[in-house]
């Protein structure tokens, strides 16, 4: 099973840089103020000669305005969705860039709702129920996603790190995709810790 690989949060060149050079399949811009991981100016997250990820810019209940500029300054590849966004918000926004609509999951999550934003989105991202719209570390009960039924892949997020290996593998869902990783791979906020990506990266690609 290949699964896809998001590095999301990165915020400093050098150290994007360097997650690059691991070959993930994107590499993610988290455009929120009150995140501890906003991108403030294109030269921070410049682009990396050579890296062949896709750039997924990350928003919260942002203005098509402002998602449009930011798509443009920071050379986006993807848009996601990680607020409260409706069905004919995300339709808006596909026509900017492809979508990935995240989702907070929490046991009383009802994913039949999910059947309204297929023709808008090209991924479904299912984190872990938070206050601050993700961020929290922490994972939800992985076993919920035997509710999803819908033909639409998805990523998972939220609180996996190097040693969830073995239960990645377990997952056994048909549209499981990918996954996305930050703050557990991390020596600071928005920098990542280059050899646990690595082996960690390295480990998954043999699974």
């Amino acid at each position: 099973m290949y699964l896809e690989i998001k590095v999301c949060g990165n915020t400093e060149a050098e150290n994007l840089r360097k997650v690059c050079n691991l070959q993930p399949d994107y590499v993610g811009f988290i455009f929120y103020n009150k995140s501890k991981r906003f991108v403030g100016s294109p030269e921070s997250v410049a682009r990396v000669e050579g890296c062949k990820a896709k750039r997924v810019g990350v928003f919260v209940n942002a203005s098509i305005d402002y998602i449009k500029r930011r798509a443009e300054d920071f050379e986006l590849d993807i848009i996601q969705l990680h607020g409260d966004e409706t069905t004919s918000f995300c339709q808006k926004v596909s026509k900017i860039r492809p979508v990935f609509k995240a989702f907070q999951i929490n046991n009383n999550f009802n994913f039949n709702k999910l059947s309204n934003y297929k023709s808008a989105c090209n991924k479904f991202l299912f984190d872990t129920s938070s206050k601050m719209y993700g961020g929290s570390g922490k994972k939800f009960d992985w076993q919920l996603l035997d509710e999803y039924k819908s033909d639409l892949p998805f990523i998972l997020s939220g609180g996996i790190g190097s040693d969830d290996l073995e239960r990645l593998q377990e997952i056994n869902h048909p549209m499981f995709s990918g996954i996305d990783l930050n703050s557990r791979f991390e020596v600071s906020p928005g920098i990542k810790d280059i050899p646990t990506l690595t082996s960690f990266i390295n480990n998954i690609r043999t699974l």
